[in-house]
């Protein structure tokens, strides 16, 4: 999933004739802080709310954006890169828009913070049955190759999977999407080759009690 798929065709940018008082009522109307700033097409930057109320209450709200603050950032995405892109920027730039250009600068549109989530759920979960498993390894020992190729050997895939590494530890946690509800014997391959399995979720031992409730009926007819 690229950012050009993802983007916010609707989300008008601001101009360069635009006064302060026009863009911060965009931005209140939005529930941003931050425009894109275009002049015809091209992009400029991002301004942002904070310089904007400086600017209103020094010259009034009228005023008319300084060229020499234009553009207060110069972030972006081309609308080609990777939806995980568009998440490290977004998280490094501390933003609520990202916007999208093309490969001649020209702004395409925007992509919200807001939307990220349903975003993160259409491209992340799957509607067919899966299991969610966390192992726990050290980072040297990562290969999502040996990995896949422990849950295929089942008959099995890999749907998804995710990185997390913790500060001052060669410990990693590596997540999986798993597109079955029966795992056992998976996890029990994993437990064969030195993988730690930190937690499951979704697999048929949290949350099928058919066989819990059978005991249970076979305990009462025994009485």
């Amino acid at each position: 999933m690229t950012a050009g798929e993802i983007l916010n065709n609707t989300f008008f940018p601001v101009q360069v004739d635009d006064t302060v008082d026009y863009m911060l009522d965009r931005m209140g109307e939005y529930k941003v802080s931050q425009l894109p700033l275009v002049k015809e097409g091209q992009y400029l930057g991002l301004v942002f709310e904070d310089d904007l109320y400086e600017l209103s209450s020094a010259n009034g709200p009228q005023t008319l954006l300084p060229v020499e603050q234009r553009p207060a950032r110069y972030v972006f995405i081309y609308e080609n890169q990777h939806v995980y892109d568009v998440l490290r920027s977004i998280q490094v730039n501390s933003i609520d828009v990202l916007p999208v250009l093309d490969v001649n600068n020209v702004y395409l549109g925007a992509i919200l913070n807001a939307d990220m989530s349903g975003v993160l759920a259409g491209f992340l979960l799957s509607n067919e049955p899966s299991s969610i498993v966390v192992l726990e390894l050290n980072s040297r020992d990562n290969s999502l190759a040996h990995i896949a190729q422990l849950v295929e050997s089942d008959n099995a895939h890999v749907l998804n999977s995710s990185v997390r590494e913790f500060q001052e530890s060669t410990k990693i946690e590596v997540t999986i999407t798993i597109d079955r509800i029966d795992i056992n014997s998976i996890l029990s391959a994993f437990m064969r080759h030195d993988y730690t399995v930190k937690s499951t979720f979704n697999d048929v031992k949290h949350y099928d009690d058919t066989q819990q409730r059978y005991d249970h009926l076979m305990n009462y007819l025994d009485i």
